[in-house]
């Protein structure tokens, strides 16, 4: 996989055989966490998308997605996500059902119905702790 950042804004998730690498145009552009989040979204989506073509019969090698984002005020946080993908060997009569498929993917579900976030933290020298496990509390 290859995950290029097109942008401050957007990235773009090619299957390219050999290790995941991420890319940006420049050295100066970094990877932020909007990045990451977006290529989770990206990579996470791809996955669903690649398995239903598996098992459709599918060829999911010319696969692409490309995954851009905006900013809301008050408070700062990223409010769209618009994903695209591109499927140059997908028959025509198939569009319809990889949209669905797209939407399949967990981090979509997690967006859409935001997990609760618990934030902890103490004072003091920095010891090394495992995170309690909250399910079997």
């Amino acid at each position: 996989m290859k995950i290029t950042l097109l942008s401050e804004d957007s990235v773009r998730l090619e299957p390219v055989p050999g290790q995941m690498t991420i890319e940006a145009p420049t050295a100066e552009q970094s990877f932020s966490p909007f990045h990451m989040l977006a290529s989770g979204l990206a990579y996470c989506t791809f996955s669903v998308m690649y398995a239903w073509a598996e098992s459709a019969g599918l060829d999911a090698g010319d696969l692409t997605l490309e995954v851009s984002w905006t900013f809301a005020q008050n408070p700062q946080r990223v409010d769209r996500y618009d994903m695209r993908f591109r499927w140059p060997s997908l028959p025509a009569r198939r569009l319809e059902a990889a949209r669905r498929v797209a939407t399949l993917c967990t981090i979509h579900a997690t967006f859409a119905q935001p997990p609760v976030i618990a934030i902890d933290g103490t004072t003091g020298p920095s010891v090394a702790a495992p995170i309690p496990d909250r399910a079997s509390a």
